[in-house]
């Protein structure tokens, strides 16, 4: 079983950004977490990261035919973008949404998710282990390992 996970804007700056809301952990730590957690379940995961919402829809779009699922925490452009929820649509990959602070709970504007309507679950406030249940989700829905993966 192959997974993508996508971060968006700003997840490079992970442990310089508002530690008291994401942390004192870094993206590179998060990349290890997700390597491990995967390895683990013997899932083989892809990381990648980007500012640019362009280059974000680029990568959903690759993934087909390549990943059997897209765990995607896609930073502020949860709020905004509507090209990622398209893209999310247009490659019908089964796609979990995650977020490290619980976005119920902060500012008005972030109450609104557009890519969460094409996601088969959402996880938020969790940390670093949103990842992992968005993996392990992914897992139990898709059913294991692929034959030839």
């Amino acid at each position: 079983m192959r997974i993508l996970v996508i971060n968006g804007p700003n997840l490079n700056m992970l442990g310089v950004r508002e530690p008291g809301i994401y942390g004192a952990q870094t993206y590179r730590d998060l990349t290890e977490f997700i390597a491990e957690a995967a390895r683990a379940e013997g899932i083989e995961a892809e990381c990648y990261q980007s500012n640019h919402e362009g280059a974000l829809v680029d990568k959903i779009q690759e993934a087909l035919g390549r990943f059997d699922g897209i765990v995607i925490n896609p930073g502020a452009y949860t709020h905004t973008s509507i090209a990622l929820l398209d893209a999310v649509k247009s490659v019908n990959i089964p796609t979990v949404e995650v977020h490290i602070s619980d976005v119920t709970k902060r500012e008005a504007f972030r109450q609104v998710s557009y890519i969460r309507e094409a996601c088969v679950k959402t996880y938020m406030g969790m940390g670093f282990e949103g990842y992992r249940q968005g993996m392990l989700f992914l897992k139990e829905l898709i059913g294991g390992p692929k034959a030839g993966n």
